[in-house]
């Protein structure tokens, strides 16, 4: 949920709570308002009856205004004039209502008489119910405004953190310039673009500097590896070496060979993590495994491993270059892994491309076997072969995954 549909629900619980909490407290404030009003009126009628009692010296033969009266006579003066509510009978409406009373003591002739004045509550509902409906009304009308503030003009206010949020998810590290923002009235989004905007610049600078290191060491380490192994060659075509010297520097020869591949390795990954090969084109899956079946036949031959291919036209948009190393590095894994007298099948659809070799019955670790620098015991290679193909499967939105069924190991890339 956004965080402007957070604020919103907020905004909204906060707004009917209170109103809520608001009409409660109204309504029992105007109730006891109007109970009192209603309270004064009776005690002015009472004081009209005593008036009307002392004036004519007798009691009156109807109720005043539309008052329920009614007399009786008590023994005792001590009566002490009291409010309460009670329930009438409405001889108009032939209905009981609710009402409210007034008890108090008048003098008539040296007796004692109770009078009990009775008033409906009718104008106290009708002005209750007017009151709860113009309160629902208006809270209607409140829900329904703070509904369109916030998705209409708080939609406008978070504009330019949603353009920064845009220019974040379209950065991209190797492309020249700094992400771009809008100049805004909210002090909080200027301050997270500034930090945004320092952020992109100190990133940019550190990648910068990353890279023109790598590039740097990878050049200036290939020089010297160049020159052992043009040394290694000569030293090697010299018949004066004896046979234990001629092992030796094929040990040195060979360990020079995996550094010089190590080193092109690391800065083929650098590469390809910062996204920096950008020569896409399309290309024919079927007919670029079938040529590097035909470069691998050598070393098929060598360890008599038979290939079963089921390829099927796939045409995919990408580097020749990574393609040419994914598939390098799958056959190489495959005839590396494989044993004497083994098998390869190759399965090419429209959504996956498969290599199964035989191998191993125990299955690979899969959890570590697309990390750097993770390989077998007698494995020779440099570790990385595995770790290029899921980076170059990562950089075209494939997915590749590992499974071992019997001696079969299963290397399985989904388009």
């Amino acid at each position: 949920m956004k965080l402007s549909s957070h604020y919103n629900k907020a905004s909204i619980i906060v707004s009917v709570l209170v109103l809520f909490a608001a009409a409660i407290i109204y309504y029992f404030a105007i109730h006891k308002i109007a109970r009192n009003q209603l309270d004064s009126e009776l005690s002015e009628e009472i004081g009209e009856r005593i008036d009307y009692v002392n004036r004519y010296g007798k009691i009156p033969k109807k109720d005043f205004d539309e008052s329920l009266t009614e007399y009786s006579k008590i023994p005792t003066a001590d009566f002490p004039t009291r409010f309460f509510d009670t329930v009438y009978y409405n001889t108009r409406e032939k209905t009981n209502e609710n009402g409210r009373a007034i008890a108090a003591l008048i003098k008539l002739n040296g007796e004692n008489y109770k009078v009990i004045i009775t008033e409906s509550y009718a104008s106290i509902d009708d002005l209750t119910q007017v009151i709860t409906l113009i309160t629902l009304v208006l809270t209607i009308i409140l829900l329904f405004v703070l509904f369109i503030t916030n998705k209409y003009v708080l939609k406008g206010l978070w504009r330019p953190f949603y353009h920064t949020l845009h220019e974040l998810k379209t950065f991209n590290i190797s492309v020249p310039g700094n992400i771009k923002t809008q100049t805004n009235k909210v002090d909080e989004f200027n301050e997270l673009n500034a930090a945004v905007q320092l952020m992109s610049a100190r990133v940019k600078k550190d990648y910068e500097h990353l890279k023109h290191f790598t590039e740097n060491a990878s050049h200036e380490m290939m020089t010297p590896l160049a020159v052992i192994t043009a040394k290694l060659d000569t030293l090697i075509q010299d018949e004066s070496l004896k046979p234990e010297h001629y092992d030796q520097i094929n040990d040195i020869y060979s360990a020079t060979g995996k550094l010089s591949r190590l080193n092109q390795s690391m800065l083929l990954l650098v590469k390809i993590e910062n996204n920096l090969i950008n020569d896409g084109e399309s290309i024919n899956l079927h007919s670029a495994i079938a040529q590097k079946l035909r470069q691998f036949q050598e070393l098929l031959l060598a360890r008599n491993i038979t290939v079963a291919e089921d390829l099927q036209d796939k045409n995919i948009f990408a580097s020749r270059s990574l393609i040419d190393v994914l598939l390098n590095n799958l056959f190489s894994n495959a005839i590396r892994h494989n044993i004497q007298n083994g098998k390869i099948t190759i399965t090419l659809t429209n959504d996956k491309l498969i290599f199964q070799n035989s191998g191993a019955a125990k299955p690979l670790d899969e959890s570590l076997l697309f990390e750097r620098f993770q390989k077998g015991q007698k494995s020779d290679g440099t570790g990385l072969g595995l770790t290029i193909v899921k980076n170059i499967c990562a950089l075209y939105n494939w997915q590749v995954s590992y499974t071992h069924t019997g001696l079969l190991h299963n290397f399985e890339i989904a388009f």
